[in-house]
């Protein structure tokens, strides 16, 4: 099985592979967190006691988009220390990994994945309720909320995007490999790389 594994390389793809959709999905979870965060410099007008005042739009008027970028930067930690232990694989770096890797590929993915459906949720009709009135004022449908609905969009597409790369990297560290025997990531690598090392 290990001779199999060494000859034909076909666990070897996976760990560069995994490292590369972690790179993508950290750098694409900071964009997002990035591009939200900006997402602040429109103004839109309001009626307050029916005098019309301006009144800046920021992503933390809404919930969602704050959660958005909390669960995008935290999320972006977890897979940079994933992808330094993924690098560092010898001694306590190892230890490490071994424990940290299933809390990690669940905390990210998740992370990403309620944070995009939350911005996807809120982010197709946002709008105030105006006080006293009542009055439901749209922010997408003014032309001056048109660079903030915009900021916002891309950045709810970057966190999905995020998400699927995250879960392409944990896809990609737990591909079966040692002629398909379907174990996960370091039983693999422990059974047959010491294995293969060992006939040496």
């Amino acid at each position: 099985m290990c001779d199999e594994n060494k000859s034909g390389g076909g666990a070897k793809w996976r760990h560069p592979v995994s490292l590369v959709f972690r790179i993508a999905g950290m750098g694409l979870a900071v964009a997002a967190a990035a591009v939200m965060a900006t997402a602040s410099e429109c103004t839109v007008y309001a009626d307050y006691y029916g005098a019309r005042r301006p009144r800046t739009v920021t992503y933390r008027d809404f919930p969602a988009f704050v959660y958005l970028v909390v669960a995008a930067s935290i999320a972006a930690a977890l897979e940079a220390v994933a992808i330094f232990l993924g690098v560092c694989r010898k001694g306590k770096a190892r230890k490490a990994g071994a424990v940290l890797a299933p809390l990690l590929a669940a905390a990210a993915p998740a992370l990403l994945y309620t944070s995009a459906g939350a911005a996807f949720a809120a982010g197709w009709d946002i709008y105030y309720y105006m006080e006293p009135s009542g009055r439901r004022l749209s922010v997408c449908a003014s032309s001056a909320g048109a660079r903030f609905c915009a900021q916002v969009h891309v950045s709810m597409w970057l966190s999905l995007s995020a998400a699927v790369a995250v879960s392409l990297a944990e896809w990609a560290a737990a591909a079966p490999a040692c002629g398909g025997s379907g174990s996960d990531s370091d039983s693999d690598d422990s059974v047959c790389g010491h294995g293969c090392h060992s006939k040496h």
